[in-house]
């Protein structure tokens, strides 16, 4: 289990909503990727998805666009 601090995560003030649905989306496509892979190379995931998902956020690979719906609530 991950245990990460939030903080750098929430910058410019992103929801915690926003970052569960973020992560759990990036994680599904990095499983579809290696399900894609798999079936053509034989290519296993070293790393668990969720754990994929958060470094991409963190390296800002992936960014996290919130509606402004949701910032003001």
């Amino acid at each position: 289990m991950i245990n990460i601090d939030l903080k750098p995560m929430l910058k410019g003030g992103i929801s915690r909503y926003s970052l569960c649905v973020a992560v759990a989306k990036r994680s599904r496509e990095i499983n579809d990727e290696a399900v894609e892979r798999k079936e053509r190379e034989k290519v296993l995931l070293e790393e668990k998805p969720v754990s994929l998902a958060v470094d991409d956020i963190l390296s800002g690979r992936y960014v996290i666009q919130e509606s402004e719906d949701i910032k003001n609530y």
